[in-house]
């Protein structure tokens, strides 16, 4: 499901199972992140689906990249592999106005 970056945001923060997931490049998640995102790269193909077969499925996906057409693809692989709620953030971090750390 596609949504504004402020319904996504605080569906994020209310959500007791909600994990933030970058779908970005390492390099990409080197220069700032959302608080508490996990990084796995959409770009390393079949190994991008083995790091999500080790995911819990039965959590909340909050998932973006750059702009938002890689997380939308993301979000399609999941469901097909069974993640049942997943949420794409529309316009991705290139157009969030919320807050961004460094990575730890």
């Amino acid at each position: 499901m596609n949504l504004q970056q402020e319904k996504w945001w605080v569906d994020a923060q209310s959500d007791d199972n909600a994990i933030i997931l970058d779908v970005r490049t390492p390099e990409e998640f080197e220069r700032g992140i959302i608080p508490n995102a996990i990084n796995i790269d959409i770009y390393k193909g079949q190994g991008f689906i083995y790091m999500l077969e080790e995911l819990d499925k039965s959590k909340s996906y909050y998932v973006y990249c750059h702009a938002g057409s890689r997380s939308a693809k993301a979000c399609e692989i999941m469901q097909q592999l069974g993640f049942s709620t997943t949420y794409n953030l529309i316009g991705g971090i290139s157009e969030w106005e919320g807050p961004i750390v460094n990575p730890n």
